[in-house]
């Protein structure tokens, strides 16, 4: 099954892009490489840019306060691990005091810092990071593997308590609901949402073999998904089957 996620409101949307942004990042920093590093930077300048135009510290430290009040209201109900309850708890608490103690929005140092400002400068041009424009550039990716890497340590430091709250906030979004089995007739699938309960995010799993996506649109009210056939070559087309699928809304 191949798993597509769309978010229902704007602060999941910013965690996600985080999320994805993260994951890269972490594979290209381990790459020995200097093509490795090169990819890694330019991840890198993404999340500062991400961070810069929104206001991560504050909407993280939301999203972990309402999920601790939730599961603080489970608490008190029959039939809950209150062990497992206590861990997750614990594990939000750790996450949002990581996040109070920093010193600074999430990213500033590495939006201050002036290697990597003179980098994003050049990076809007195609090929503007190549040698000849950047050479102090050239000459630090061709350093050794261990000198990069504790630059990139010294950068990541009050990015590191961000990306493991983000990565625990998603983790309880996804299994906070189950999935369930729909058909949409004709390709088209679209749900109306509990206003009072309002969905976070919608996840939709689809067979590997069907040869086909889902094109999501929608927001805390509605939602809608149109099946598209993927083309090797050219634009995708609206499928017309009916298509059997695992439809999950993340309500937590």
């Amino acid at each position: 099954m191949i798993t597509f996620e769309h978010p229902l409101n704007e602060r999941i949307r910013t965690f996600l892009r985080l999320e994805h942004l993260f994951k890269q990042l972490d594979y290209c920093i381990h790459q020995e490489d200097p093509r490795g590093s090169r990819s890694a930077i330019a991840t890198l300048l993404d999340i500062v840019a991400v961070t810069a135009r929104a206001d991560v510290r504050n909407e993280l430290l939301k999203e972990l306060d309402r999920h601790i009040s939730s599961l603080d209201r489970l608490s008190s109900q029959r039939g809950v691990d209150q062990a497992a309850l206590t861990e997750v708890m614990d594990d939000l608490r750790r996450a949002s005091d990581a996040i109070h103690v920093l010193n600074g929005p999430i990213g500033h140092m590495a939006r201050e810092d002036e290697f990597l400002k003179a980098i994003a400068q050049r990076s809007s041009i195609p090929g503007g990071t190549c040698s000849f424009d950047l050479p102090h550039f050239h000459y630090w990716v061709i350093q050794d593997a261990e000198l990069r890497q504790a630059r990139f340590t010294e950068w990541l430091e009050d990015l590191k308590p961000a990306i493991e709250a983000i990565q625990l906030a998603l983790s309880l979004v996804r299994s906070s609901s189950a999935s369930r089995q729909v058909s949409a007739e004709g390709g088209f699938y679209q749900e109306a949402l509990d206003s009072l309960a309002p969905a976070q995010m919608v996840r939709v799993a689809v067979a590997a073999d069907q040869n086909i996506f889902p094109e999501i649109s929608g927001h805390k009210n509605r939602f809608s998904i149109r099946f598209m056939n993927a083309a090797a070559r050219g634009r995708a087309t609206q499928h017309f089957d009916d298509v059997d699928f695992k439809l999950t809304c993340c309500v937590f």
